[in-house]
């Protein structure tokens, strides 16, 4: 077990003392801590992530309470990685928790070391910045042999989240690579964006996404939201459990990697 780490006793159950030690080294940012991001960082926490780095630049809003892990009537108002990185501190009071209150764009994007982590977790909402994301951690350099085939690999893996919003059934949520997601309008949108750019991923990645679409029920209002993620002129509706699940894919898919 990690040295004076009792709250991972069970993990380490599962997975043996070796996984765990790896685990505790890996270095892992998430972009973007809303209804995904934010339930994937308690997860990675949760399961011995030690070194983990939150960027997002928004503030608590008073409709981010019904999905996102940090947001309560309490925390209306701070601001999003802060509010995270105190929860976090206080699941593993040892973690390594850098809060950014940044956007990731390509205007910032040079701030950001991203060969300097083993996992980019992409919950960006943005269309523009999520492909800009995309396109540089796929494009970090790649270390093995070139001699043999299929040895070639990042040293930085990229995991990312599609479209969480519109979606009820939880058991529609799965995981593909990012040229093989099928019904979900933001991987559409992606790559009719990446065919604009003349720009395309050097790499394979693995997304989490449903092909579940539903449609709007309620009555608009823009009292107190969030600005649309897809500059549309409307927000759609989400609700906890499917952006949870989706948060704890990505964490799964981390976690998975490391221990195998």
């Amino acid at each position: 077990m990690i040295k004076d780490q009792p709250i991972f006793r069970r993990s380490e159950l599962l997975l043996g003392s070796e996984a765990m030690e790896r685990i505790a080294q890996k270095r892992v940012i998430i972009f973007g801590v809303g209804g995904v991001g934010s339930w994937c960082a308690e997860s990675l926490v949760r399961s011995g992530i030690r070194r983990l780095t939150i960027v997002d630049s928004d503030r608590v809003c008073i409709t981010n309470v019904n999905r996102q892990l940090m947001a309560t009537t309490a925390t209306i108002g701070q601001v999003k990685v802060e509010a995270l990185k105190e929860r976090l501190l206080s699941i593993n009071p040892s973690a390594e928790i850098t809060a950014l209150q940044k956007v990731f764009s390509q205007e910032t994007a040079q701030e950001f070391d991203l060969g300097s982590y083993d996992y980019i977790i992409d919950a960006i909402d943005s269309l523009k910045d999520k492909a800009q994301l995309i396109l540089m951690a796929t494009q970090l350099p790649v270390v093995g042999d070139s001699s043999v085939v299929g040895d070639l690999q990042s040293p930085t893996k990229l995991f990312s989240s599609m479209g969480a919003a519109l979606k009820l059934d939880p058991t529609r949520i799965k995981t593909t690579e990012f040229w093989k997601v099928e019904g979900d309008p933001l991987a559409r949108a992606l790559r009719k964006k990446f065919k604009s750019m003349g720009q395309y991923p050097k790499r394979k990645f693995l997304c989490v996404y449903s092909d579940e679409l539903l449609t709007n029920r309620g009555n608009p209002t823009d009292e107190g939201e969030e600005p649309s993620p897809f500059n549309k002129p409307h927000v759609n509706g989400t609700v906890a459990h499917t952006t949870a699940i989706f948060g704890f894919m990505l964490a799964g898919l981390v976690i998975q990697d490391i221990a195998k």
